[in-house]
């Protein structure tokens, strides 16, 4: 396990970061459980996880993956052990995330709302890393990320009055820094202006899709963590299972994700990303690697990451995961890959 320091803190944290979204619909306590005390053994220190959790977000369950992780610590007694980082959601229609509320937003009342049931949920006083985990202004970031749609709104929460509510409670002690997620070049560098010019908390992370199909963080936002040391958390680093293969073809093993859940297919089941998969997987064959292995140490591999979110369904997974990134990448793999990627530029955004 490497250990990357996260942002410009002092804090460092393990070159892999488990994911939980699963907890709570996919998965069971007991799951969640085995799955965490297997990662600590193997020198995971990170866990990253989200009020919304799990997906698909339900009025149900949300905030159920918090309370797995909440009662997980205090059994095992890890919470100084543990970086924990969480999120609270950006603006959203659903009225049930909050109490006087038909519409989230990153105001006072409603992150002060969020982190409080939170840290109620996660049993503990303080969470290392808080991040917004998509902004309050509309951007289309997600399945159809193709192109730029420019929103008039006149009532979006300025980026400088969210970080002065994150200031208070960081002053608090219920937070250790900031960090963004599913946020654009424009967004990071404007909460760096503020955080400069106003004494604002400085953002030390941004947590955004980045893998073999999808390498549109390279185009503006890698120069930006690099320069500016804002840690890239990369989420989907398999593309939500797409780059184990299991989907090729048309595929939908039983329990899987997509099978499960089609509304998660909009990413993934694109004519372009099939085509892309396949290269990828005939490159790995060649070099007597599983595709697994490719995608994640070929995220691992990038000097803008500080942590790759792996998830798991099933223990195995797990084990097969983490073992990925024992991999060695050289340059004959770099170029390989980048060939394959100008042949098959971002499949799937």
């Amino acid at each position: 396990m490497r250990y990357n320091r996260f942002g410009r803190t002092d804090i460092r944290v393990s070159n892999i970061c488990l994911g939980t979204m699963t907890w709570g619909e996919q998965n069971s306590e007991q799951d969640s459980w085995d799955q965490m005390d297997f990662a600590m053994a193997q020198g995971i220190n990170f866990i990253d996880t989200a009020e919304l959790y799990p997906v698909p977000r339900r009025q149900e369950t949300f905030g159920r993956t918090e309370e797995y992780i909440g009662n997980w610590m205090a059994m095992r007694g890890v919470r100084d052990k543990t970086i924990l980082a969480t999120k609270v959601v950006g603006r959203s229609g659903d009225e049930w995330f909050r109490t006087n509320a038909n519409i989230t937003r990153l105001n006072r009342e409603q992150i002060t709302e969020a982190l409080e049931q939170s840290l109620k949920r996660l049993k503990t006083d303080y969470v290392d890393i808080y991040q917004l985990h998509w902004p309050d202004r509309p951007l289309n970031i997600f399945s159809n990320s193709r192109g730029y749609v420019h929103y008039d709104m006149d009532d979006i929460i300025p980026l400088d009055e969210t970080l002065g509510v994150l200031n208070d409670l960081v002053k608090q002690g219920k937070i250790r820094h900031i960090g963004l997620s599913n946020e654009t070049a424009w967004g990071v560098m404007k909460s760096l202006h503020h955080a400069e010019q106003d004494g604002l908390p400085r953002v030390q992370s941004i947590q955004n899709a980045y893998n073999m199909l999808n390498r549109l963080f390279e185009q503006d936002l890698a120069e930006v963590s690099m320069r500016e040391d804002v840690s890239l958390l990369a989420y989907s680093p398999i593309a939500g299972g797409a780059l184990s293969g299991k989907y090729l073809g048309g595929k939908l093993p039983e329990g899987s994700r997509i099978q499960l859940f089609p509304e998660f297919a909009d990413r993934t089941r694109k004519p372009g990303v099939d085509p892309a998969i396949e290269k990828y997987l005939s490159l790995a064959e060649d070099m007597g690697l599983t595709l697994l292995q490719l995608a994640h140490k070929f995220v691992d591999s990038r000097p803008f990451i500080t942590s790759s979110i792996i998830g798991a369904t099933t223990m195995d997974q797990l084990r097969e995961n983490i073992a990925a990134f024992d991999v060695e990448w050289n340059d004959e793999l770099e170029k390989a890959v980048n060939k394959i990627h100008l042949e098959n530029p971002d499949p799937a955004p």
